[in-house]
C-alpha cells in the first residue's frame, strides 16, 4: 500500500523495496492502523521538501479484507522564505491483491498543501512487485495550478517511475537500493526546475530507525537556494507504528 511514512518515507521518498509486497500480504487485515515518525531531513523523490531542515510526519490507514485500503498522512515542509507552505496533507486510497506470486496496487493519491499555495495535486498510481523487486509508476490526475494564469496541466503531464530492491543482511538489519525518474511539465513547475531528473539512494534500516543516502542529477532552481538537491543527502529517521 501506498504510505507516505513507510516511503522513509523518510519521504514516502519513493516506495521503499518491498513495501508493495508486505501490504499485499498484509492488505486483508480488515484494521486501523497508525505511525508516526521524526526525520532530520524530509526527502521526496530526491528533493528536499524542508530545506535540509527536520520534519514531524504521520498517518493513519484503514485495510478492508478485500485489499481495499485507504488513507492520510501530513508533514510539515518548507520551501524557503516568503513561500506559503507550511504543511503538506495527503490523501490515498487504492486496491492491493496477488495474482499468483505477482503482487498489485492500483490507486490514487491527492496532494494537499496551504490554501494560498494554489498547487494541490493528484495523481494515479499503479505498483507491480515480485520477491524483493518492486516498480511504481506515478502519473498526474489533476491540479489546482490549472486555475492560475498561463497554466495548463492536464493528465499525464508528469510522471514518476521507481525501482525498487530490498532484502535482509540478517539481525533484522534490512538494505533498500532505489532508483527513480521524475519528468512531464507540471514536475518542472512544482519542483522549480529546468528539466526532469533521476533520484536514487540506499536505505539501511532496523526497528524503527532508518539511514539514507540520497543524490540526484537535478540541475537548475532545485538544485539553488537552500535546496542542494545536487549535493549528497545523509538522512536519519525514527518511525513507530501504532495500535488503534
Amino acid at each position: 500500500m501506498y504510505t507516505k511514512n513507510s516511503r522513509s518515507r523518510i519521504g514516502a521518498a519513493v516506495l521503499p523495496a518491498a513495501l508493495l509486497c508486505a501490504f499485499a500480504s498484509s492488505s486483508h487485515a480488515g484494521e486501523w492502523s497508525a505511525n508516526a515518525s521524526m526525520t532530520s531531513n524530509y526527502i521526496w523523490r530526491g528533493l528536499t521538501q524542508t530545506e535540509n531542515e527536520a520534519a514531524v510526519q504521520g498517518g493513519i490507514d484503514y485495510a478492508a479484507d478485500n485489499g481495499f485500503y485507504i488513507g492520510t498522512w501530513a508533514s510539515n515542509v518548507n520551501y524557503g522564505a516568503g513561500d506559503v507552505y507550511s504543511y503538506e496533507h495527503d490523501v490515498y486510497a487504492g486496491f492491493a491483491f496477488d495474482t499468483g506470486d505477482i503482487s498489485w496496487d492500483i490507486g490514487y493519491l491527492y496532494y494537499n498543501y496551504d490554501k494560498e499555495a494554489e498547487f494541490d495535486f493528484g495523481e494515479v498510481y499503479i505498483g507491480v512487485g515480485i520477491g524483493n523487486f518492486s516498480a511504481q509508476w506515478n502519473v498526474l490526475a489533476n491540479t489546482e495550478a490549472d486555475e492560475a494564469p498561463g497554466q495548463d496541466f492536464g493528465f499525464g503531464e508528469a510522471y514518476y517511475l521507481s525501482l525498487d530492491y530490498g532484502f535482509e543482511v540478517g539481525n533484522g538489519v534490512g538494505i533498500g537500493l532505489h532508483i527513480g525518474h521524475h519528468d512531464g511539465d507540471f514536475a518542472e513547475a512544482f519542483n522549480g526546475n529546468a528539466e526532469g531528473y533521476y533520484d536514487y539512494n540506499v536505505t539501511i534500516s532496523k526497528g524503527g530507525f532508518t539511514f539514507m543516502i540520497s543524490d540526484t542529477d537535478v540541475k537548475g532552481g532545485a538544485a539553488e537556494g537552500g535546496y542542494d538537491n545536487d549535493q549528497i543527502k545523509f538522512v536519519v529517521s525514527y518511525a513507530v507504528d501504532i495500535e488503534m
